[in-house]
């Protein structure tokens, strides 16, 4: 839902006229269908019928890759957000710069769990 926000505050906006929340897009879009498609596997159970797969490291793979991506994608959102470029979509910058930090956040967090589960599984 906060990956949602993300970019659908940007993409109500001339994005597109500013390179840098292009990227921010890309990550956003990206990032918010994997994790839909990885939360229909896990809701589906659908990754006990492929036990080829190893989770976990897939898991802490995409967290990882997810918190890098996404902390990269908020730092430029925040420091592209200026008054100067177009104040009639200031606020919905201003606010997906913050929610971009959220999900990092969320991110961040999901990838310390992943990683827990990650060395307990190789420990066995």
């Amino acid at each position: 839902v906060l990956g949602l926000l993300v970019w659908t505050l940007i993409a109500g906006t001339e994005y597109f006229l500013y390179p840098a929340f292009g990227w921010v897009m890309f990550v956003a879009v990206f990032y918010w269908v994997l994790t839909v498609f990885f939360l229909i596997i896990y809701m589906t159970m659908t990754y006990t019928r492929i036990p080829q797969v190893p989770w976990t490291t897939v898991g802490l793979c995409f967290n990882g890759s997810a918190f890098v991506l996404y902390l990269i994608a908020a730092i430029v959102d925040a420091s592209s957000v200026t008054k100067d470029l177009d104040s009639h979509n200031y606020n919905s910058w201003a606010a997906s710069s913050f929610f971009a930090f959220v999900v990092t956040s969320c991110y961040a967090g999901n990838t310390y769990f992943s990683l827990i589960s990650w060395r307990s599984r190789t420990l066995q």
